[in-house]
């Protein structure tokens, strides 16, 4: 049997950075303190908290003394503005390691509600509410922006007034357009929306290639941490080209049952999937299948 794992998948630039930024400061010596799971994966967080990164929430930053050797890693998802304030006002110094992608996606939002609150419109933000990503954009407007999962959610939405329609980096193409043609279908004053296609294409561009890769071979793996949106739209994309694909966390979940009468089995994964990790189910498979 061939296993073939996709050169394509796992970290994009941003979590890479992120990662990179962490590992650097540790090895100067500083006590890193990840604001949230640095990336959505929970063995690449076991990994780095083995390396001495210790992941916090906003209520435990009171509890971290102002020392210089202290550092608090801002991660690729980004931060609202009131997290930048609470550092401020603890003393703390911190190191951004927001994803330039979201950076700029940031101030787009901060120009867009600024845009929007001239006219008396609103500002729509596409992505999963909650989302670490999703939440930093919305918060760099004081929350004003309406943030939607699907088309129904635009029930919501005053169509006679001004729209401005944004997307979290990670989401669907395909989503987007549905979402995009909704607004402008029940739209009042369709000449008054605005529409920014914010989705990184270094994710998007993922989607065509493993409906590509997975449409090649007889089974397909997924790898990713249960946490990860990116993963939820990449996984889609495997299976609606190859029925025979499973999503796992990790190489325990996988049994030598699973892959009887396979030929050609592919692994791949999603933005926030370590290569090691790729790595170690495709050993798994090949020991499970002498």
């Amino acid at each position: 049997m061939k296993v073939t794992i996709d050169d394509k998948s796992g970290f994009c630039y941003g979590v890479v950075s992120a990662i990179s930024k962490a590992e650097e400061l540790v090895a100067e010596g500083c006590k890193v303190f990840s604001l949230g799971d640095i990336v959505h994966n929970d063995l690449e967080v076991a990994r780095l908290e083995g390396l001495g990164v210790r992941t916090i929430s906003h209520a435990d930053i009171a509890s971290i003394a102002p020392h210089a050797n202290n550092k608090v890693l801002i991660r690729a998802h980004g931060e609202p503005r009131s997290t930048y304030r609470l550092l401020e006002g603890a003393g703390l110094g911190y190191a951004d390691a927001t994803c330039p992608v979201v950076a700029k996606l940031q101030a787009l939002t901060r120009e867009a509600d600024e845009q929007m609150r001239a006219v008396g419109g609103r500002v729509i933000i596409l992505g999963k509410k909650g989302h670490a990503e999703v939440v930093g954009l919305n918060g760099q407007i004081e929350d004003r922006a309406l943030v939607v999962e699907k088309p129904s959610d635009l029930d919501e939405v005053d169509f006679s007034k001004p729209i401005f329609l944004l997307s979290q980096t990670t989401q669907s193409l395909q989503l987007f357009a549905k979402v995009r043609d909704e607004v402008m279908r029940r739209s009042e004053r369709p000449e008054s929306v605005v529409v920014r296609d914010t989705i990184c294409r270094q994710v998007a561009g993922r989607e065509g290639h493993l409906r590509e890769f997975a449409g090649r071979m007889d089974m397909v793996v997924f790898v990713c941490g249960a946490k990860s949106s990116n993963g939820k739209v990449l996984f889609e994309a495997c299976h609606s080209a190859n029925p025979n694909s499973i999503k796992i966390e990790s190489p325990e979940e996988l049994t030598a049952e699973m892959f009887e009468g396979r030929e050609n089995v592919g692994i791949c994964g999603a933005t926030s999937t370590p290569h090691w990790l790729m790595e170690q189910v495709r050993d798994t498979i090949c020991r499970l299948t002498k």
